[in-house]
């Protein structure tokens, strides 16, 4: 793949969201891939000392800073922001791409004016919240503003209590409540104008969550998604639309729940967009990428050579 030789590279990784340590993850590896392309890496551990990163962007020359942040200030559009300001272009969506991606009731609207499919939602405030005013059982329970699944929570017809109704919930009050669909966890990957290929996730736990995301052996991938062949087209239709509706580049990851109880083709409901997917050795986007004949240096190299600033 077309690259520049010694191109300068920051990889900015860890940071201080619940994420932290998986995009310490991601960084690494997709620092020794570049390194192994031929580019000239530096890694960055980001804190909250944002004069430190300033001082090393400009100290190193960087031409391109690879964002390997995931979460809140990595992946919301706030790096993102700062790295237009100083004009370094970056991997990954822009910031008004990520700023929507990463909230969900803001996506949620955005997808719904673009006729894609979603679960029944809303969004409610647990302060104040009357137990007899609980949706039908199961339903889904998710933070606005976070990612990789973290607070996600799946309450079943016999659990007992309801993260709606008490105990700790340290991701803000407002949340969003969706029905749960039964079925299979698909997940697509998207490289600029095209989804890659989609991938399905089975798992022992109760979903796939964010020990089954991070930790080896709790989730199986079956790559291609084993599902019907109508299903499969429309499902990167969907991806890609998704994607374009919310004004994202570089590579994105797109999950999505297919309801196939009834019978193939099922249906299929978009649940959110990932505009920092995982590049950690357990993460989808690199598999996915393989399956198409894409290796993981190529990915990352093909990243860097398409990072660019917002205007």
């Amino acid at each position: 793949m077309a690259r520049k030789a010694k191109r300068k590279v920051i990889v900015l990784m860890g940071g201080w969201s619940v994420e932290s340590e998986v995009s310490l993850s991601s960084g690494k590896g997709c620092a020794k891939a570049l390194r192994q392309a031929g580019y000239e890496v530096t890694p960055f551990e980001l804190t909250r000392d944002l004069p430190a990163l300033l001082a090393s962007l400009e100290k190193t020359g960087a031409e391109v800073v690879f964002n390997a942040l995931h979460g809140r200030f990595g992946e919301d559009g706030c790096i993102q922001g700062l790295l237009d300001m100083v004009g370094i272009p970056y991997t990954h969506s822009g910031r008004l791409a990520s700023a929507l991606a990463m909230d969900k009731e803001i996506s949620r609207r955005l997808f719904e004016t673009a006729d894609l499919p979603l679960a029944e939602g809303r969004v409610l405030l647990r302060a104040g919240f009357n137990p007899a005013d609980e949706p039908e059982r199961p339903y889904v329970v998710k933070p606005l503003n976070e990612g990789s699944s973290v607070g996600v929570t799946l309450v079943f017809e016999d659990d007992k209590g309801s993260p709606l109704t008490g105990g700790d919930w340290p991701h803000g009050d407002r949340v969003l409540v969706e029905r749960f669909i039964p079925g299979r966890e698909i997940q697509v990957a998207v490289m600029g104008e095209r989804a890659l290929g989609a991938i399905e996730i089975v798992t022992t736990r109760r979903f796939y969550d964010y020990v089954a995301k991070y930790t080896p052996g709790q989730s199986t991938h079956l790559m291609p998604a084993p599902i019907h062949a109508e299903a499969y087209a429309e499902v990167m239709d969907l991806a890609k639309r998704a994607h374009d509706c919310l004004g994202c580049r570089g590579v994105s990851r797109v999950d999505l729940r297919y309801d196939d109880t009834a019978g193939e083709p099922g249906q299929l409901y978009l649940l959110e967009v990932n505009t920092q997917p995982g590049m950690t050795p357990t993460s989808l986007v690199p598999e996915i990428a393989a399956d198409a004949g894409i290796s993981f240096e190529e990915l990352v190299s093909w990243m860097v050579e398409n990072a660019q600033c917002d205007d």
